[in-house]
């Protein structure tokens, strides 16, 4: 009982936290966001999609990325015939794209700097962002050959399994800092759809 007492006092204890904060102007996206400060703590936004290991049959080498942009899932190939799934969102209709490219570049909490393309269609967004919570590209981000497009992190985990991008994977930043840690430069990245 008093164990019961002690986890619903920490409860009641946060979420008066929260509401501080919030009374004091506080973001609290960093609290409830899932920030580096607070993962440790699970009070993070999970994908709709949870990350599981699964049997892959495939002649891919592991450590290999393919994108299935169909079902909105990236698979980093493991050995024995398995692989790790994890929930994405794609490019909306007009922006899939498929072909094989390598990691070309890692980054933690990259800055962003819309392309002219991206700029040219939507005027209003900055013409650069540095990294942080709030920036799109999330806590990770892995860059795909010499193209625009980026494995990367999303603040907006109710995108995961939607077609919303511009032609990036999204995932949730729990899912890319994990991915982020098992892969390297070099990486071979399949796209299909």
């Amino acid at each position: 009982m008093t164990r019961v007492f002690a986890l619903l006092f920490a409860a009641v204890s946060l979420l008066a936290g929260v509401g501080h904060a919030r009374a004091q102007g506080f973001d609290t996206r960093d609290i409830m966001g899932g920030g580096p400060n607070f993962s440790n703590f699970g009070i993070g936004r999970s994908s709709p999609i949870p990350r599981q290991t699964v049997s892959f049959a495939s002649n891919y080498a592991p450590g290999t990325i393919l994108i299935n942009t169909a079902e909105r899932r990236l698979y980093l190939v493991l050995p024995n015939g398995q692989a790790l799934r994890y929930g994405i969102g794609v490019g909306r209709d007009g922006f899939r794209w498929a072909g094989t490219h390598r990691i070309s570049a890692k980054k933690e909490w990259p800055s962003w700097t819309p392309p002219r393309q991206m700029l040219a269609r939507r005027p209003d967004l900055p013409r650069h962002m540095v990294g942080g919570v709030d920036n799109p590209l999330g806590a990770r981000a892995m860059y795909l050959g010499s193209t625009l497009y980026r494995i990367h992190g999303s603040n907006e985990p109710e995108t995961i399994g939607q077609a919303v991008s511009s032609g990036c994977f999204r995932m949730t930043n729990e899912d890319v800092t994990d991915l982020y840690s098992r892969v390297s430069v070099g990486t071979p990245v399949i796209v299909k759809n």
